[in-house]
């Protein structure tokens, strides 16, 4: 039997999901992600979370500047990440306000450490996950800096994933350590990924 690549896989995928994304306007993407806010805002998993763990996003991406908002205008704490300079880990800080982030780490917008504080406890909360890709069990394609994959293996709390239906497989390629997000948001489908017997199994 031939030996798979996963790592070959998974770029091959990114470079497809990028083109994907590129090629969508501007209009639908702000439609898609109007509809994506409000189907995030309307779990049961948000509205009771105290602490939102969260991300910023960048163009390709779906747009997540309405949901820190939200958060904040809630009550909720913000968590942001900011990458460490010399190793792929990342640390999380709560944020009061948009304006306590400053440009960092791959050009993305970060928490200003002389304004926020660290968070240490990840044992419980909402984490917004992001990614180019997910699939019906709720496993994802990042970027493949592997930020995220370690930050999960320490998180206790449920995870979520926002992603437009057209960048929905129904299998990716992952290895051990990834980990599947509990729930997977579409424009179309809100898929708690919980509930799939067979996610243990794929």
């Amino acid at each position: 039997m031939p030996i798979i690549n996963i790592r070959e896989q998974k770029n091959l995928l990114r470079a497809k999901h990028k083109k994907i994304r590129t090629a969508c306007s501007e209009e639908i993407r702000n439609s898609l992600d109007k509809v994506l806010f409000e189907k995030f805002i309307e779990l049961k998993e948000y509205k009771e979370c105290k602490i939102l763990f969260a991300f910023v996003s960048m163009p390709i991406e779906i747009n997540t500047y309405p949901i820190l908002e939200k958060a904040i205008a809630d009550g909720k704490i913000l968590a942001l990440p900011k990458c460490r300079q010399k190793e792929p880990v990342m640390d999380f800080y709560s944020v009061a306000s948009l304006d306590d982030l400053k440009d960092g780490k791959y050009s993305i917008m970060e928490p200003d450490t002389n304004l926020c504080q660290i968070i240490t406890d990840y044992s419980d909360g909402l984490c917004l996950v992001p990614g180019l890709s997910f699939d019906l069990y709720g496993y994802r394609l990042g970027f493949g800096k592997g930020y995220y994959d370690r930050f999960l293996n320490l998180f206790g709390g449920a995870t979520v994933g926002l992603c437009y239906s057209r960048c929905v497989e129904q299998k990716l390629p992952h290895g051990i350590y990834d980990k599947a997000v509990d729930i997977l948001i579409t424009e179309k489908f809100t898929n708690d990924t919980r509930n799939v017997f067979e996610k243990g199994m794929v």
